[in-house]
């Protein structure tokens, strides 16, 4: 009777053991230095965008977004500015709204499509319909950055976070994260902040 507690003890713990692991490493998303699967997600003039759609780039500024977020919408200026400067050099910015929209409706594809219009962006605007992209991506925030370089391995992430050290207030910068690591990798150079907090609006599931 004591060796059946005893045994029956043992796998409740290794399955305590077994679900704790699983946890950890569900849902926890890319590192630096994983290579990030492709996608195919609507955009908000219909057509369905890849990343492999873009042959000429050289990476991605990759950017989970929405409309609902105050946070989000303090940076639309500073994510329009980065397509601008860098959608040239070969790191277009692709947004993505990653939010449910039962529980977000402001965030439903003609809100998302209004939105882009009244802001004038200038970046593809992407839906995560489904909510299958976020999770692999491992985004938590609405915004939340990853840049991707272009590899024979295909595109692996050098950098995730935040876009700048102030999101209350453009001028009072101190560090661009984002742009820091842009210009690293146009350079050859090591990116200097790999991996910063993303601050924001959680994600809605």
């Amino acid at each position: 009777m004591k060796r059946s507690i005893k045994f029956t003890g043992l796998l409740l713990l290794l399955f305590c053991i077994s679900a704790f692991t699983i946890g950890d490493s569900l849902g926890s998303g890319y590192k630096v230095g994983d290579i990030a699967e492709d996608f195919k997600l609507k955009n908000i003039d219909g057509k369905m965008i890849s990343l492999s759609d873009y042959k000429d780039a050289k990476g991605f500024i990759v950017t989970f977004t929405c409309n609902t977020c105050p946070y989000a919408v303090m940076y639309e200026d500073r994510i329009i500015a980065l397509n601008k400067k860098y959608e040239s050099k070969g790191y277009p910015v692709i947004a993505i709204m990653p939010n449910n929209v039962k529980v977000k409706p402001g965030d439903a594809l003609p809100k998302m499509k209004k939105r882009a219009e009244e802001k004038g962006f200038n970046f593809p605007y992407l839906i995560d319909a489904n909510q299958s992209v976020y999770p692999k991506y491992g985004a938590t925030k609405t915004p939340h950055i990853f840049v991707l370089q272009k590899t024979k391995a295909g595109n692996m992430v050098k950098y995730i976070g935040a876009i700048d050290d102030n999101y209350k207030d453009a001028s009072a910068v101190t560090t661009k994260y984002v742009e820091e690591a842009v210009d690293a990798l146009l350079k050859g150079s090591e990116v200097p902040h790999k991996e910063t907090k993303a601050i924001g609006c959680s994600i809605k599931a």
